[in-house]
């Protein structure tokens, strides 16, 4: 081995070792501040409950305590920042997945370790920082937010992507097509993909790439913008996928079709192939998506792969349409309605009112 060769190697090695040094750093002084917050939200919520006018006395004892805080420890100490460490430790010591980890670990614990104490190392082990938990802290369904942090943690969300995500409603279009039970289980264990509806979305959010809401662009941009912005789109999609190809091409009886974007899904072991469609849905679409499927079922899919599943990606759909056309059992071909600009609150509540 040449010199420059086995340099080259050793600096690819110390490099690795320097960024994932820096890295245990960084969770290291997010998870001490996490915890730093907790504690002093804890200690403010203790002494305003020895407070004779509980109310009143808090508004003091915030605005004293910022004003001694910020004089030794400079800026980060506003009243508003200590209000939010108190709220902190108000949501997250009565129920939270951080207390539910807590008394996993509380029963497996043999050292008879306080609560507090194992709260710290639970926190410690959170890929979380404060930033998220900030934002967290705004979303007044404890259902609702219990899911978001799952997903954020178990998928190293950022907090803008864990802002995009909530902002495009994740946890009500989940929701849309799941019983009590099911919704019970997002706010427990976040999304589970066990079967091909379960990575099915209605609507899928594409606000990222910059189209209108109208008939001003045609199916070839659309495509080309969802390739453009590919590591977006895979987002939205969800878990497991993996982009494969775009515009293929299969061919039989001198006849070419092809199929706008393949993908495959890793933890359902299945091909998911999509085809988007401008305008209303029709019947033809679904049949030649059934074509689709069933061309990949018979020639691409291997013997220990799952049988693959086709999602029409269009603007607006006869549920009706989709019922009759499609067989009563079907598992494997779905439509959804694409929107290109996020959903307003009205248009969410409408959402969850016709459910």
């Amino acid at each position: 081995m040449s010199t420059d060769l086995q340099n080259k190697i050793i600096f690819q090695q110390v490099v690795e070792l320097l960024q994932n040094a820096r890295q245990q750093v960084l969770r290291t002084v997010n998870s001490t501040m996490t915890f730093t917050y907790f504690e002093i939200g804890r200690m403010i919520v203790e002494e305003e409950q020895n407070g004779k006018e509980r109310a009143q006395y808090g508004k003091q004892l915030l605005k004293g305590l910022s004003q001694q805080l910020t004089k030794e420890f400079g800026k980060g100490f506003s009243v508003e920042s200590l209000d939010r460490m108190r709220k902190f430790y108000q949501i997250y010591s009565i129920s939270s997945s951080l207390m539910t980890k807590l008394e996993n670990q509380k029963k497996q614990s043999l050292t008879g370790e306080s609560k507090d104490l194992i709260l710290k190392s639970v926190i410690s082990f959170s890929k979380l920082t404060w930033t998220h938990y900030v934002f967290l802290m705004r979303i007044d369904d404890e259902n609702e937010r219990r899911f978001y942090e799952i997903e954020s943690e178990e998928h190293n969300w950022s907090v803008r992507e864990l802002k995009r995500q909530y902002d495009s409603a994740l946890y009500t279009r989940l929701s849309l097509s799941c019983d009590k039970e099911g919704v019970l289980k997002l706010s427990e264990k976040g999304q589970i993909i066990e079967k091909p509806k379960d990575i099915i979305k209605d609507p899928y959010i594409l606000e990222f790439l910059g189209l209108p809401e109208l008939h001003q662009y045609s199916e070839s941009e659309l495509e080309d913008e969802i390739i453009n912005k590919l590591e977006h789109f895979l987002l939205e999609l969800g878990h497991g996928f993996t982009f494969v190809a775009r515009q293929k091409r299969i061919t039989f009886d001198d006849k070419h079709f092809g199929i706008d974007l393949v993908f495959y899904n890793r933890i359902l072991k299945c091909f998911v192939l999509i085809d988007l469609k401008i305008g209303e849905l029709k019947h033809q679409d679904l049949g030649q998506m059934q074509m689709y499927v069933n061309y990949y079922d018979r020639e691409m899919r291997l013997e220990d792969e799952n049988k693959t599943i086709g999602i029409i990606l269009c603007q607006n759909k006869s549920e009706a349409v989709v019922r009759y056309t499609l067989p009563e059992n079907n598992e494997q071909i779905f439509a959804s309605k694409c929107k290109t600009v996020l959903p307003s609150v009205e248009v969410l509540k409408e959402l969850i009112e016709n459910k």
